[in-house]
């Protein structure tokens, strides 16, 4: 016997996906995507049924149509009064930092997260923000991280308020590890008795009900605005969707204009968007059964060995013995699945956990990775 990766999910996965809106042809079991890793002929074959289907309307400079519907959609989902499209999350996490902070410039930031190492210092170069990392090396910004920043910027000889803390979980440089959630209520409590904003960098907050067992209302509902992305769990071809109070959208599509993000026409970019994210927690908690089915014969094998992070989400990790891991990685895309190349430090392979482990049963994907080994 082998422990499940998930607690109390390690029942049988069916052999297929289960019904879905749209047709999917594809046998390829993609765990290295966040979603189903669309090629470009399968997000077209895709695109057509929607249109033809008679499900999308053309959008005007990113505004109504099928944004306006998606936009409506997840701020029900987030359970926020007001949502925006953005193009890309940076610039949905850059807008969200740059109105919350108003005159008080300074905003504390996860020393791990996107915005402060994977935005290229915009909020710098381009608001005059001046963002201060902290808990480097961590998944968890905690209160004790926090309040001496606050204490200390306003006791300088200049005062200079905390105006936003940013934090992000999952953390994409932490293995996609989960925040810890009393943490972020404290941080949430002791930031609204302070007047200091808050922001919620989502990008993959879908995930993360099934796994800690709060809803993403309850996560959204701790900060002044939130993005999740459109691609990354919903398949979409890029975008992102920005929410808050209707104060905080109100007008802010004057802003994402001047950062050049009013694409003329954004609907193929998102149009396969709503049918993923109105069954994506199905789907995903449906992957982690199949995941959880898949370990348990692969640990039986005794060739393979899996790990997962205590506060982990969606992924684990994947060891094999006796044979180079570079090899597997190879073999296997020629069987129909798709390994991320080994680190090359601990040979482990990051497995993303996807609806693509319900193209093919357990056992059979366990019987193709095991087979990978030999040849």
């Amino acid at each position: 016997m082998t422990t499940p990766l998930l607690p109390a999910t390690a029942t049988a996965a069916h052999a297929t996906a289960p019904g879905k809106p749209l047709h999917d042809t594809s046998r390829r079991v993609d765990l290295v995507s966040d979603g189903l890793g669309l090629d470009p002929h399968e997000y077209a074959t895709q695109l057509q049924q929607v249109v033809d289907a008679g499900a999308i309307d053309a959008d005007n400079y990113s505004c109504g149509g099928a944004i306006g519907r998606l936009e409506a959609l997840f701020a029900k989902l987030l359970g926020k009064p007001a949502a925006m499209y953005v193009p890309t999350g940076t610039l949905a996490n850059h807008l969200a930092v740059r109105r919350l902070a108003g005159d008080d410039r300074r905003v504390l930031v996860q020393a791990e997260s996107h915005l402060y190492n994977d935005s290229g210092d915009g909020a710098q170069a381009l608001s005059g923000l001046n963002l201060v990392p902290l808990a480097p090396g961590q998944a968890t910004l905690r209160l004790a991280d926090v309040q001496p920043w606050v204490e200390r910027s306003r006791g300088g000889r200049v005062r200079n308020e905390v105006g936003v803390i940013a934090i992000e979980t999952p953390v994409r440089r932490r293995d996609h590890a989960m925040a810890d959630f009393g943490e972020l209520e404290r941080i949430s409590a002791y930031a609204r008795e302070q007047g200091i904003r808050l922001h919620l960098d989502g990008a993959r907050l879908f995930t993360l009900p099934l796994h800690s067992g709060r809803p993403v209302t309850a996560y959204a509902a701790l900060f002044d605005s939130v993005y999740v992305s459109l691609w990354k769990n919903f398949n979409g071809a890029g975008g992102a969707i920005l929410a808050g109070s209707e104060a905080f959208i109100d007008g802010l599509f004057h802003q994402r204009r001047m950062f050049g993000g009013a694409l003329p026409s954004a609907w193929p970019q998102v149009a396969l968007v709503e049918a993923y994210a109105n069954r994506f927690e199905d789907d995903y908690a449906r992957a982690w059964r199949a995941a959880d089915e898949l370990v348990g014969h692969l640990e039986a094998s005794g060739r393979f060995r899996a790990r997962r992070l205590p506060d982990g989400s969606s992924r684990f990790f994947l060891s094999v013995a006796g044979v180079a891991p570079e090899l597997v990685a190879e073999r296997a895309r020629g069987r129909g699945i798709v390994l991320a190349w080994p680190h090359p430090d601990t040979g482990e392979f990051p497995v993303q956990v996807n609806p693509t482990l319900l193209r093919l049963p357990p056992a059979e994907l366990a019987r193709r990775l095991l087979d990978s080994l030999d040849g």
